[in-house]
């Protein structure tokens, strides 16, 4: 009788130590899921380290693209452009609109009226920062967001265009050095122009690049989430067009003057055609007398 109870007691104890280890292992997890996750959060409420990417011996040409909502438009926009000033960018683009949603005049008097018109304010604007300021200009626009739409930051490894530009330009160098040890004649100034300007396509692109390496390109996207109301006094168009619209003596005297000029024209237009009205009196009065002479022709004989 023992030994049976003695096996369930024991069997019980292991199920147990087994379940309260899973249990513990389960917990375990959890908590570094949720640590897993805290990380993450705090990371994605930084600014991306993107912004001030350095690697050893590589050159990034970085670029933002910033789309989110704020309080006030024309506010954000003035303090991003006087931040901007301070760290040393600059401003190639800024489109302010308003976007009228609805509008609808009310009329408060016989000669005043009321426009009342609902509108939502954006920008979009293109900037340039020193690279090295990227992060400062992007955490300072974040602190402005009402809402956050989309942000892109970007780092384009260029390292071995620029090797590539340096091999392009020693080739060039030496592509020249052997043009002048040519004969004078018309095929060498032909591929000493060549050269000269392949040169010159070299080192504009060669600028364009250092330029886009020392300053980056942020486009921003700056919106209003609420609709603004403007009220704007304007006069009753419509009282004075019904002022205006019927004059009853005004225009009997103007029906008489223009009824008077219409017989005037009428007089001179039979005047114009008098030689048609005369052919036709003329054919008329043959016709008559022709009607007339058949019907005495025809009295005769019935007589």
């Amino acid at each position: 009788m023992k030994s049976p109870t003695l096996k369930i007691v024991l069997g019980s104890l292991l199920l147990t130590t087994i379940f309260s280890c899973n249990k513990t292992e389960t917990a375990g997890n959890y908590d570094q899921v949720e640590t897993d996750y805290t990380a993450t959060a705090e990371i994605s409420d930084s600014i991306s380290s993107v912004a001030t990417l350095k690697v050893k011996d590589k050159q990034f040409i970085k670029s933002a693209d910033v789309n989110m909502e704020v309080k006030d438009v024309y506010e954000a926009t003035i303090s991003i452009e006087k931040q901007l000033q301070n760290l040393g960018g600059f401003v190639t683009s800024s489109r302010l609109n308003a976007n009228i949603v609805a509008e609808e005049t009310f009329n408060t008097s016989d000669e005043n009226a009321t426009l009342v018109r609902k509108f939502q304010t954006e920008n979009t604007m293109q900037v340039r920062v020193p690279t090295e300021k990227l992060g400062d200009l992007l955490t300072f626009i974040n602190d402005k967001k009402l809402f956050l739409n989309t942000r892109t930051i970007t780092a384009e490894d260029v390292t071995a265009n620029i090797k590539l530009a340096e091999l392009e330009a020693k080739r060039n160098a030496k592509t020249g050095t052997n043009i002048s040890q040519l004969k004078i004649d018309k095929n060498k100034v032909i591929l000493d122009d060549d050269n000269q300007l392949e040169g010159n396509y070299q080192k504009v692109a060669s600028f364009e690049l250092t330029d886009n390496l020392k300053f980056s390109t942020v486009d921003i996207y700056l919106k209003e989430p609420k609709l603004r109301v403007a009220e704007i006094a304007i006069t009753n168009t419509r009282n004075i067009d019904n002022k205006y619209k019927f004059n009853f003596f005004y225009d009997v005297k103007n029906a008489f003057v223009e009824g008077f000029y219409l017989i005037q024209k009428l007089v001179i237009g039979l005047v114009t055609i008098w030689p048609i009205i005369l052919i036709s009196l003329v054919v008329l009065y043959f016709i008559r007398r022709r009607k007339e002479t058949l019907k005495m022709e025809n009295s005769d004989q019935n007589s």
